[in-house]
Order: structure tokens, then sequence, then C-alpha cells
């Protein structure tokens, strides 16, 4: 059996040894070998600085996200491939989907993400500019720039594509090459995937490099620059966030552990709510899913004392009827774990959970799979233990990663917040419960511990993703024994491989590192209108001062009877007399605002597409009838759409009146044609 290859240095690595083996889960036959003998690390970590960095970097965030949307693409039409690989990982089809489905939606909503939320630009500015002077003259803005280093991934055996993806993702959108180095139980499925990336040919060389086996030395040439994920356990997380290189150079270390979550039952959830129900599917579908082999499942369920004998009874009936074995079969629910030594690591772990409990279903030594050999495959029974002992130590030390959930017990609110706090950090935890008050009180009190809560009730169920699923959109990680980390998280995400950098300087400086205008920079005022110009003929800067028009107190009267907006300080002289901050009639604030618009407009039909919103908009100064008002427009950022013959243009929209004072301003968006 050939050993698996590596892609290293824009070349694919054939190993000279012959490695370690790897089996099929299900059938115990081997199926690979495994080893990184030979691989010359440092090198592949220059060539992903030298090669990969600077081609991502030459590529705008909207011209990656396109490359993402592309290979998600790609990915999808492979996947017939992929799920017969994962199969020999002991994945069912529905487990299967999880894992590689899971990962082509991370690629496709950051691809999204990285459209509608970051600049067609490669720096990202981020927030305000700061004032730091009276005068103007000096400014602060904070800016986030690509690293110059690899993101290295070291990756756990339970998501072969997810895992890589969801690293990748944010990585490649920030302009940071990958460097993936899978887990060996299923390393042949990763190694599968990233061929089919790099085969691809959609990324640029170098921005993707792949190692199967161990780490090497790869760790003894990490730089500032650099980044690394780690999906695993603590022990592991430990060791290598404590490696000199790591420690010296201050290198970013994401890990994502061991982690003991949770889920709670709600007083309120008796026998025959819809969700005690839902509370006990969620759980047999955590224990089952993937043999129970996730980051998030459940391994506590806090139950109220009074009906732990019902949720036990509940459970034992659904976890009955999960038929486990050959995962090619149709009627299989649950395969087996991902080899013989992870089920034995789980049985180990279960003798220290039943030192505290006791098994109230499953059977540790079952023998009955269907369509497979039990001696052959690592197959596990579901195992549902009872701790009636909730201060017990066990059940808040002990991960069994497998289909091991243990059920404990709980009193009030204020005990079952210590409970969940006891497992000293975890990545996801969900609260079954209809009572909002309930749910408010156990969110506040356990979310220092958690990355993620979820709240289950019989209103969101139908679409909730359930208690572990991760989502692009959101923070995965968690604190303490869970690593401290985050993961994706949508644009917070992306942050992760960007430095953010304090930049001082007066407004034109500025204005041309940026590529935004700010306040005080030069502005271009010409006699061809703006709104005249082309997105390929405008220019940051470019601008048109409208007005001046008085406010007349028919204007007020007027949109006050035609809008229907007739508060008192528009039309009652007696009342807005009495208001502090008037002293007398002013005119409505959307008064001022489209007064604004009739000034700066170009009517005409032109490359101005269509007005789509306005953003910041902050009423600074009352108008009363006899002002007069002023517009300057400039145009403050240009974003052109990849993938469209339009873009995007945010103006600055200054509203003064007659001694210069500032009434309103906002920004204008606006599509405006290409050509």
């Amino acid at each position: 059996m050939a050993p698996l290859r590596s892609y290293v240095a824009g070349n694919w690595y054939e190993p000279t040894e012959s490695g370690s083996p790897l089996h099929d889960a299900v059938t115990g036959e081997e199926v690979a070998r495994i080893t990184s003998a030979g691989i010359d690390m440092a090198g592949a970590l220059d060539y992903g600085r030298r090669v990969g960095g600077p081609a991502l970097r030459e590529l705008t965030f909207h011209q990656r996200a396109a490359l993402l949307k592309a290979l998600g693409s790609h990915l999808r039409e492979h996947r017939e491939e992929l799920y017969a690989l994962s199969a020999k990982t002991g994945a069912t089809a529905f487990d299967s989907k999880f894992d590689i489905d899971g990962g082509i939606g991370v690629l496709l909503s950051y691809a999204s993400k990285g459209r509608r939320e970051l600049p067609n630009d490669t720096v990202y500015v981020d927030g305000d500019v700061e004032p730091l002077s009276k005068g103007g003259t000096f400014l602060g803005q904070h800016i986030s720039t690509s690293l110059r280093g690899v993101s290295v991934q070291v990756n756990a055996f339970n998501f072969p594509v997810w895992g890589p993806l969801e690293k990748f993702a944010p990585a490649f959108l920030a302009g940071v090459p990958s460097l993936v180095k899978p887990a060996s139980l299923t390393a042949y499925l990763t190694a599968r995937m990233i061929e089919l990336v790099i085969t691809s040919g959609l990324l640029p060389e170098g921005s993707v490099q792949l190692v199967s086996g161990g780490v090497g030395d790869l760790f003894d040439h990490l730089t500032e620059q650099d980044v690394v994920g780690f999906t695993g356990s603590a022990s592991t997380a430990a060791r290598l966030r404590s490696h000199p290189s790591v420690i010296r150079n201050a290198v970013r270390f994401n890990a994502e552990a061991d982690s003991l979550n949770m889920s709670i039952l709600g007083p309120d959830a008796t026998p025959g709510t819809a969700e005690f129900d839902l509370f006990v599917k969620q759980l047999v579908t955590e224990m089952t899913v993937k043999a129970g082999q996730k980051c998030t499942a459940i391994r506590r369920a806090f139950v109220p004392a009074a009906i732990v004998d019902d949720v036990v009874a509940a459970t034992s009936e659904r976890l009955a009827k999960i038929v486990i074995g050959n995962p090619a079969s149709k009627d299989v629910r649950m395969g087996p774990l991902a080899g013989l030594e992870q089920r034995e690591e789980v049985r180990r772990s279960l003798k220290s959970l039943l030192e505290a409990g006791k098994l109230v279903f499953g059977d540790p030594e079952r023998t009955d799979v269907v369509d497979a050999d039990f001696e052959r495959g690592a197959f596990l029974s579901p195992l549902l233990v009872r701790c009636d002992d909730p201060n017990a130590a066990a059940p808040h030390e002990v991960e069994a990663f497998g289909p091991v959930s243990t059920v404990l017990p709980y009193e009030n609110v204020e005990q079952v917040i210590d409970l969940a706090a006891r497992g000293k950090g975890s990545l996801a935890g969900s609260i079954v419960t209809a009572d909002s008050d309930f749910a408010r009180q156990v969110v506040l009190g356990a979310a220092p511990w958690h990355g993620r809560l979820l709240v289950l009730d019989s209103t969101d169920a139908a679409e909730s993703t359930g208690h572990g699923s991760p989502m692009p959109a959101l923070v995965h990680g968690g604190p303490g024994r869970a690593g401290g980390g985050e993961e994706m998280g949508g644009i917070r995400g992306v942050m992760h491989y960007l430095q953010r950098t304090a930049v001082q300087g007066s407004p034109a400086l500025l204005a041309k590192i940026t590529g935004r205008w700010v306040a005080g920079s030069d502005r271009s005022i010409t006699d061809v209108h703006p709104f005249r110009k082309s997105l390929a003929q405008l220019r940051v800067g470019d601008a048109v001062v409208a007005g001046p028009r008085t406010i007349t107190l028919a204007d007020i009267d007027h949109f006050a009877e035609f809008t229907g907006d007739t508060f008192y300080a528009h039309t009652d002289e007696q009342a807005a007399k009495a208001n502090p901050l008037f002293g007398g009639i002013v005119a409505h604030g959307y008064l001022i605002v489209s007064i604004a618009a009739g000034l700066f407009v170009s009517p005409e039909p032109g490359p101005v597409l269509a007005n789509y919103g306005l953003e910041n908009l902050r009423f600074l100064t009352p108008v009363y009838p006899g002002d007069e008002l002023t517009v300057t427009l400039t145009a403050k950022q240009i974003t052109p759409r990849e993938n469209a013959d339009y873009g995007e243009v945010r103006w600055d929209a200054d509203v003064t009146k007659q001694d210069g004072s500032s009434v309103a301003k906002y920004d204008v968006l606006t599509l405006v044609a290409k050509s």
C-alpha cells in the first residue's frame, strides 16, 4: 500500500519510507499508509510566504471571495467521490454530508460575506477616523492588512473535510496561504480533498500545501507572521502552544480542544411538552451523529431532579432504535468510531465515568452490528450514564469522545449555572425551555464559560440547526478547557489573519493610504457633476456643492400634512417653544434630507443607477424657518463589483446652514455603472 502524498513547495512529494498503516473503520482493512519523513518543513513554510502570500495579496478581498465560491462549486461536483471515502472513516451518509457539505458551505458562506462585508481592496479600514487634534489636521485610523506568514493547520480526525476548510476559508479571504496537516487517522479523505483543490487550478500557486503525516520540525520554523490553528486534545494543544518558537515569536495560536459540552432541560419542560421531546431527541442525535465523535457533542445532560427517571427512560427508548453497523447499509443510523484505538480510548474514559455513576443504556462490549464484522470494525454501542451526584468530579472532567453522555440532576437555576461552569470552558451548550426568564438567567450565567449557546424551544425548533452545528457566521471556539480560541465567526474569523495597525497623520495622508475620502482632505469640484461620471471616470474626492435653499414655514407645514408627521415640534408653536432643545418650530429631519437630495441630485438618466440607502445619519443642529441649507456631496469610497457591470459608491453628505454649522451628516449609498 502506497503512503499518502504530500504537496509542498509546488510539487507532489512521494515518501520514500513505507509509513504507518491507516485502516478502514468498518472492515479494518488497510486503506493507505502515512508518513511525513523527508519533507522539508522549513522549505514548505518559506514557499508559502514567498510564493503563496504575494500571489494572494495581489488579489482584493472580492477577488479572493470569488475564488472561494468557484472552489466550493468545484468540490460540490466531486461530493460522491468524497462520500465514498468518508464511509471508510465510519461515517454514515448523514455524517458524510455533515462533514463534506458543511465544509463546502463554509467556503460559500465566506465567499458571500467577503463580497458583502469587505471592500474590493487589499486593505481593510477598521472603524471610523479618530480625531486627534482640535483643528482636524492630525487624525488616526485603524487599518488591517494581511499577515506575511502561513496559516498552519493541525486538524483533528473527526471532520477530515469540514475541519480544514473552516480554517482555510477565512485565512484565504484574508490573503494568507495555508499549510494543512490532517490527523493521520482519516488523512486519506483530507488528502483527496486537498488534491481536488490543488488540481482544480483555481487557486494561486502556493496558497495551499498539504503535509500528510506528523508535524516533524515544522514548529521550529514558525515566525511572528505565521498563525497556528489547532484542533485536538487539550494536552496536545498545551504542548504545541508551549513550543519555544511559538512563545519566542508570539505566534498567534488558535486552539479548539477538549469540551465537556452541556445541555440543560428547563424546569418547565416536563414529560408531554414539546420541549421535553426536543431535549431527548437532541441528546440522542448528539450521541449518535459521527458516533458521538464531535467536539460539540453533549457530554453532560442536566435535568431537573424530579424527572431524571423520565428523561432516562425516554432517551433509552430512542437509543434502542438506533441501528449500528456498516454505514453503507440503508437502515444503519450509526457507524463505527474512526478506529480501534479510538474505541479503546472511549472505553477507558467510560470506566472513569462509571466510578461516579451507572450505565443505564448500552453495552461497551456489544457485538451485534449490521452487515459488518464487530471484531474488525471499531463499533461501539451508544452509552448513557446516570450520575445522581451532580458534584461528582468525573462527569465534569472526563470526556469520552464517542457515543457517550451522562445525565445529571439539578435542583434550581443557580445550581445548574454552577454545574455548567464546572466544565471549565466549553465550545457549545444548549438550554431547552419555553421559559424565557429561565433561559435568560442561564445564558447570562453560563456565557463566560461557553463559546456558543443555543436556546431551543418549539418556536425555533423547525429551523434550528441543532445543538452542535457550527455556523460560519458565528464564532466557533470556547474559553478555558475548550482552547480559548475562536474559529470562523464571519468576518471576525478573517480578522484573525490580519494585523490591525493604527496610522496617524494628516487627512490627505489617511485618504491616500485607505483609498477613502477623509474630511479635511482635498475635494475636486469641476463643471461635470459627479453623478454624470461612470465608475471608470469617478474619483474619490469628486464633489458637488449645491444650494442654498431657504426653508420656509410653508415647507414644514406641507411636509407635515403630506407625510402625516405632525409631531408637535413641527406643528405647535407654543409646545415647540417650551421644548428646551428647540425653542420654536423646527424642520423635520427627513425634510432636511429630502431637500438635500433635491439640491445635489442630477435628475437625468446616467451612470447612477439607484440610491440604495443611507447610513450613519445624524441630525446635529435644529433648522428653523428662514434658515438657508447648502449640501456638499463628496465621493467617499468606490467599490467595483467583480462580476457585475456596476459598483457601489459611498458619498459623504454634509448639510450646513448659513452660519456654516452642520445640521445633518450621513453617507449616501448608490449603484453606479462601470462605463
